[in-house]
């Protein structure tokens, strides 16, 4: 009951104040009262029905903030009743604190602005690193698609500001997080948003007009303070990038390192064998063995082969070396101080492996790059081989030396380390030492995709640079160089004027150009410092050099590290531009020679050296075992008679003819035994052996070199013939051979039995056979001393000449003696010699003494043959005396029971070569043909040499293309898989 009458209390006073108001007309709208008064005013008001207002209301709601300043109502005195006095102060506090939160908001607001507006200026003030990207590694992405880097850094640079928060999307988050509240809470939220928004917009407009006003009352002494300030943070700037960029370096090696032992401990495992999976072979070493067939293929490195390799080429002592071994982490080439080591091009294929190991294209050790007793070996191989290649009379060769190196961490790409540029030919050079480099490094340089790595030395004036001009005249436009200057140390320390070095690095002292331009240091000079100590040497200098903290050289244009990254990008950037273009060409000319092929030889097989080295290899070694299967009669006939052939004319010189000049049997026996004897000691053991050696001879040149029909291929015979000379060559004869013969041959000699007629008339066919052979053969050189005779002289036409007249004259003296006395002894005396003399001079004939003597020999040779054949004929029916040993008969045969022994000895002695031959020495030539045959299969030169024509060369041809295009096929698609 009480509050209904405190409510009309309320609505008299309410009237009054409507009705008795001075200086208002008519009635005061409900919505003119304050708000206090508006929630006092209730419903039991008869004209106005008004409904208590919601807590959150919509955006049309008035707000302290924007409406005006209430003024004051002046209330008219009540003149009914008593009206107590109300000071509304809980009203007046509310409002009050009302305004104090939108203070907070709009200062937090203009906060953030003002943070995130400096955020910006500082983040403009930074460079732009994005030119710098090339630096990092691929394995740093590669990392990156598993670790975000980007999205941490992120988070915690926009973590550093909460104001960032509320400004950007996270703040449009946080207030889309309350949509599922009511209509009139998102109204309340969408209206505060909308006042702050204004309020930062005039704070904005106030600090413009403020930056204004200062900027128009600022003097010429805050100008220039504002430009010593600028100076002094541009120096700050650069100093803090500096050291950003060391920074950045150190991460790039930690992460380098890391990555290195990743990749070792993975390569280990597949090593061993744990994933029990073939290893497929690098996309580098696949590379490199198409440039190992192609240097096979074209030597001269012609106008086919444009595929890139980096060149690097400089002066004598320039550092060209030590930059390559820098880039391959290891010592290994010969040193010399001052003198030229590399003598001839050496190949440097480097790629990844779990070891640091190196190895020759053409051998199978590995030499551990980590341990130096292996180093001093392999500069001692490499050296071997320089000097290996190097021929008589000259300094250097073009021949290239092919060295593959393995580690974790190596950038993979191909070098090829060139002689030095020199100028002066100094003594004990070839006089054509200069041209011969200048030759060989123009035959790498000309090649249009190979990169060209120019190492000039900047410890010296560049004026004295020779490299740089030939490098400019094989790449004007210099977009396949890049220029690299060592002994930087040095250059700073001796060079008066630093900037001479900057316009070298940036190309504007020399006139060639480059694609980019780095300086390195590569130790102290000393050949005993490890590799590890020269890279810690050139960042440690680096990293305090003047010339780096000056801005005269870029952080990415110094270490060898940077330029290691570089020349890789370049190389395989190089490769993957070429390397399809260098496929198709190769497709073309193998079309082209297997068309030359059809049209040529459209009947043969593309064989080619090596296979028609193998085919002959096959035949000479079936000729071989054809050898031995010579049937035993026939070698014994071969040398039986090959061996009286060679003893025929002693036997009867030296034997029969002086035991014949005896006057009884007994006499010629005894000469006979005694000159065998002597015989078979010194000689004839030595001539059976010569014999058996010359006729394996040739039998064996006889299988070798006979035609087999159709079949028969000439391009073997020079192979054949030089396989026959060098087998004989290196065959030696079994020196026990000779002591075993001798014996054997004394005993058959001394044999005089003859068992039955059959014998004797074989030894009697046997002396009668070689009695007329050597009849015949005297007849012959009396005829060619005497000249023709009448015959011949009538019907031919021909004429003796005065010497042969002589000769004849004398002959005919001669022949009368004979006829006188016919058992005339084999030698003149000198009277008789006077008598010829003196009977020919009074015809007319002067003649010599000499003349009369050699006359003699072959007037009574024949007149001896004659005499013995008539005596063997007699003895064909002496077998009944010989076996009564000639008692009581006047003939005696005692020169057939000779030849008998003869022929019983030569048959022996054949035997006994036969079996040698057959069970000895046909295999041992067997064997010297097939080591004389492996020997030829390894020696390349030797194969060209023997197995030419233009058949070979174009065989040899089509197979190296054909292998070219399979590798690069191979290698394209390795190169498309690892994109």
């Amino acid at each position: 009951m009480w509050r209904l009458r405190r409510a009309a209390v309320a609505c008299e006073v309410c009237q009054s104040l409507v009705k008795h108001s001075s200086g208002v007309k008519g009635s005061l709208p409900l919505q003119k009262l304050h708000l206090v008064s508006r929630s006092i005013y209730h419903s039991h008001h008869p004209t106005l029905k008004l409904q208590r207002p919601q807590l959150r209301t919509s955006f049309q709601q008035f707000s302290s903030l924007t409406n005006p300043p209430l003024r004051k109502l002046k209330f008219s005195p009540i003149k009914y009743g008593y009206q107590p006095r109300r000071n509304f102060w809980p009203a007046r506090l509310a409002t009050r604190l009302l305004k104090l939160r939108y203070l907070i908001l709009g200062s937090a607001v203009g906060g953030g602005y003002t943070a995130k507006k400096t955020f910006d200026q500082w983040k403009d003030m930074i460079p732009d690193l994005s030119e710098y990207k090339w630096i990092v590694p691929d394995i740093v992405w590669e990392i990156d698609e598993y670790i975000d880097f980007g999205h941490k850094l992120v988070s915690e640079v926009i973590g550093a500001s909460d104001l960032l928060l509320l400004l950007g999307s996270s703040g449009e988050t946080a207030f889309r997080a309350t949509d599922h509240g009511s209509e009139s809470d998102k109204h309340f939220r969408k209206g505060l948003l909308g006042e702050l928004i204004l309020l930062q917009q005039q704070i904005q407009e106030h600090e413009e007009e403020a930056r204004r006003t200062a900027g128009q009352y600022s003097t010429s002494y805050a100008q220039q303070k504002r430009k010593v300030s600028d100076k002094e943070k541009i120096d700050q700037l650069q100093e803090e990038l500096l050291h950003t960029q060391l920074k950045y370096q150190r991460i790039l090696e930690r992460l380098e390192k890391e990555n290195k032992e990743l990749r070792k401990l993975v390569l280990q495992k597949d090593d061993k064998g744990i994933h029990h999976r073939k290893l497929k072979k690098s996309l580098i070493d696949m590379y490199s063995e198409v440039l190992d067939v192609l240097s096979d293929y074209d030597a001269s490195y012609n106008t086919q082969d444009h595929l890139p390799r980096v060149v690097v080429v400089g002066d004598q002592s320039a550092g060209k070396t030590s930059v390559l071994e820098m880039i391959a982490q290891a010592r290994i080439f010969p040193r010399g101080s001052g003198e030229m080591m590399t003598r001839s091009p050496v190949k440097v294929t480097l790629s990844e492996g779990p070891h640091h190991v190196a190895l020759f294209k053409d051998s199978s050790r590995e030499f551990d790059l980590t341990k130096e007793e292996d180093l001093a070996a392999l500069r001692h191989e490499i050296e071997l081989r320089m000097r290996k290649n190097v021929k008589e009379g000259c300094t250097v060769s073009p021949e290239t030396i092919s060295l593959n190196v393995k580690g974790p961490g190596l950038q993979r790409m191909v070098l090829v380390d060139l002689p030095g540029v020199i100028n002066t030919v100094t003594s004990g050079m070839a006089p054509d030492t200069k041209e011969t480099i200048f030759s060989i490094s123009k035959a790498y340089m000309q090649n249009p995709n190979a990169i060209i790595l120019c190492i000039q030395d900047g410890s010296v004036d560049a004026e004295r640079s020779i490299v740089t001009d030939l490098v400019s005249q094989m790449d004007p436009h210099g977009r396949r160089t890049i220029f690299v200057l060592t002994k930087v140390d040095l250059a700073e320390k001796n060079v008066a004027s630093p900037s001479r070095i900057q316009q070298i690095i940036e190309g504007k002292l020399f006139p060639m150009k480059a694609l980019g331009y780095f300086a390195v240091v590569t130790g102290k000079g000393n050949s005993s410092e490890s590799i590890e100590a020269i890279r810690e040497y050139e960042e440690e200098f680096f990293q305090n050099s003047k010339l780096l903290k000056t801005s005269m050289l870029k952080a990415h244009q110094v270490t060898t590290r940077n330029l290691s990254l570089a020349v890789s990008d370049c190389f395989w950037k190089m490769v993957r531009e070429s390397v399809e273009q260098q496929a198709d060409s190769f497709k073309a000319t193998r079309f082209n020679l297997e068309t030359e092929w059809k049209n040529n030889y459209p009947r043969l097989r593309e064989l080619d050296r090596n296979e028609l080295f193998e085919k002959a290899k096959n035949e000479i070694l079936d000729e071989v075992i054809s050898l031995s299967q010579v049937t035993p009669k026939h070698w014994e006939e071969i040398l039986q008679q090959s061996l009286w052939e060679r003893v025929s004319t002693h036997v009867i010189e030296n034997i029969y003819l002086p035991a014949a000049q005896t006057m009884n049997s007994g006499t010629f026996n005894t000469t006979v035994d005694i000159k065998l004897k002597q015989w078979t000691d010194k000689q004839l053991p030595n001539k059976a052996v010569e014999v058996a050696w010359e006729t394996l001879q040739e039998e064996f040149s006889r299988f070798m070199t006979e035609p087999k029909g159709k079949e028969h291929d000439d391009i073997f015979d020079k192979l054949k013939e030089a396989v026959k000379e060098e087998s004989i060559k290196r065959h030696k004869w079994n020196d026990f051979a000779e002591d075993s013969l001798r014996v054997i041959q004394h005993n058959a000699l001394e044999d005089r039995s003859i068992s039955d007629k059959q014998q004797w008339d074989a030894a009697i066919y046997f002396m009668e056979e070689a009695l007329q052979a050597r009849l015949k053969d005297t007849e012959n050189a009396i005829e060619n001393m005497v000249g023709p005779d009448w015959k011949k002289r009538w019907l031919y036409w021909k004429n003796r000449t005065q010497e042969q007249c002589v000769h004849n004259e004398t002959k005919n003296e001669l022949e009368k003696m004979l006829k006188c006395n016919e058992e005339h002894p084999a030698y003149l005396a000198s009277d008789e010699i006077t008598t010829v003399r003196k009977n020919l001079e009074s015809r007319g004939v002067e003649v010599d003494p000499s003349l009369i003597k050699d006359t003699w020999h072959q007037v009574y040779r024949r007149h001896f043959l004659k005499t013995a054949l008539n005596h063997c004929n007699l003895c064909r029916r002496g077998f009944y005396y010989y076996q009564r040993h000639f008692v009581d008969s006047e003939l005696e045969c005692n020169d057939v029971v000779l030849f008998w022994r003869i022929q019983r000895m030569l048959a022996i002695t054949a035997n006994t070569l036969r079996q040698q031959l057959t069970n000895t020495e046909v295999r041992r030539l067997e064997k010297n043909v097939k080591e004389v045959l492996e020997d030829f299969a390894e020696d390349g030169e030797k194969k060209i040499k023997l197995l030419t024509g233009k058949r070979v060369q174009l065989a040899e041809d089509l197979k190296k293309v054909r292998e070219i295009q399979e590798k690069l096929d191979a290698f394209i698609e390795a190169l498309h898989q690892e994109k």
